[in-house]
């Protein structure tokens, strides 16, 4: 090669690390970028038609098609104000309590507007399919007496007042992500927020018809299974996608994140086999999604000894928090959104504080967050993320719950409840029998 070729070459090669020009960290990475785009699939792919199926099963089989229907409904609507207006609140620059709205229509983003090493259109996506699960998850706590036109209006409202916000304070450079607050993919955003959100509603609306006297048991099993092992599928792009990278972190995340759901699953059964006698599917799943639930936070400070032991609290505290919930407060929380997931993400929270230390020997994670030094510092920030995401969600739920009640009412008649929201909301059934 002439020697002035490999001068105009060398400059070039200057050139593109100056100011002004194409940084290495805005660069769109094609491996980043294939990941991401399949994570957000998988993430989508939980929702529709994992989550929609796990709980369609759970419920009885006269309102089988009013759960599918709020789940596919949520997700068109929580898709359209995301685009809107959700995404930049979220994550615009804004202040520390509430984004901005540059973004809205997601203004100004090109195809080749680069978010890190993705494009900011696939980063905007991928959060998108996070917006759409975290309401959906509130289902299960009014799941089979709630009006289907209460439910869409609550679930935007809730999207826009509770989500966005707390999505702004932990991953949006919020005062929690100032603080350090360890939430790698939705401990607080998703499984907290949805999980109060759903005790809260279960509160305001009351039990269904006949609890806690009447046995109310899952219609499909075979259907709740099925949806159930899509979630934990999926969970390696909710989780690992979280990296937003194709590197050792999404990888860890993804390993830890299944040795956590498969700890949890085997937790569950086993107490359910010494308490009851048998062990049932139903524990098997649902000790699952407590796994899953409560390493999502953790899941990209923890190394997969930490993961283990998390899935085994996950087990044993979730298990304990659903009999509670049920037997002894008598809550009608459907589908046991807030023992598992908001328990869980509780738990969660907190333990990636104590498993992100460095010196536990084969339990050891990857560090602290910046600017802290000890474990009772990381443990402490944790809390308060914890407490605040728990008071904010609860004050506004129950807000929220109170004004759609007053404007056009909340729960369905008890001649309805007793027909099914199938008929009654939808005009047909699941089954032909």
């Amino acid at each position: 090669m002439k020697q002035s070729n490999l001068k105009a070459l060398s400059l070039l090669s200057l050139l593109a690390f100056l100011p002004g020009n194409a940084h290495a960290e805005d660069a769109i990475n094609g491996a980043d970028t294939a990941w991401i785009m399949a994570s957000t699939a998988l993430v989508l792919f939980m929702t529709l038609p994992g989550l929609a199926m796990f709980y369609a099963g759970l419920v009885r089989s006269r309102n089988v098609l009013s759960v599918l229907m709020q789940c596919f409904a949520i997700a068109g609507v929580a898709s359209i104000l995301w685009l809107m207006v959700g995404y930049s609140l979220a994550f615009g620059e804004g202040n520390s309590w509430i984004g901005d709205f540059s973004r809205v229509m997601l203004s100004g983003v090109e195809r080749d507007t680069a978010s890190g090493t993705i494009p900011e259109s696939l980063f905007m996506m991928f959060q998108m399919t996070f917006a759409i699960i975290t309401p959906a998850l509130i289902v299960g706590g009014f799941a089979e007496r709630m009006k289907f036109s209460a439910m869409l209006l609550f679930s935007a409202v809730w999207l826009l007042l509770v989500y966005v916000p707390v999505t702004h304070w932990v991953w949006g450079g919020g005062w929690l992500a100032e603080m350090g607050l360890y939430d790698f993919a939705g401990g607080t955003v998703v499984h907290i927020t949805a999980g109060v959100a759903a005790l809260v509603a279960a509160i305001v609306m009351g039990p269904r018809r006949g609890f806690p006297g009447t046995a109310m048991m899952p219609h499909n099993m075979t259907m709740t299974i099925a949806g159930a092992g899509m979630l934990w599928v999926g969970w390696f792009g909710f989780n690992g996608g979280s990296a937003l990278a194709a590197n050792g972190d999404a990888s860890m995340a993804i390993l830890v994140t299944h040795i956590s759901a498969a700890t949890g699953a085997m937790t569950w059964m086993a107490i359910e086999w010494f308490r009851f006698g048998k062990p049932s599917a139903l524990g098997v799943v649902t000790g699952m999604v407590a796994g899953l639930g409560t390493i999502t936070p953790a899941s990209g400070f923890v190394g997969p000894g930490g993961a283990l032991v998390i899935g085994l609290l996950a087990g044993i505290v979730c298990f304990s928090a659903t009999q509670y919930i049920k037997r002894v407060l008598k809550i009608d929380d459907s589908l046991d959104v807030f023992p598992v997931h908001g328990v869980g993400g509780i738990l969660g929270t907190l333990l990636a504080g104590i498993f992100s230390a460095t010196t536990l020997g084969v339990f050891s994670g990857y560090g602290f967050a910046e600017g802290i030094e000890t474990m009772a510092e990381q443990v402490q920030v944790q809390f308060i993320g914890v407490i605040s995401t728990i008071v904010f969600t609860a004050v506004v739920t129950w807000v929220i719950l109170k004004f759609i009640d007053a404007l056009i009412g909340l729960r369905v008649t008890e001649e309805e409840e007793i027909e099914g929201l199938d008929i009654v909301c939808h005009e047909e059934r699941g089954y032909d029998l």
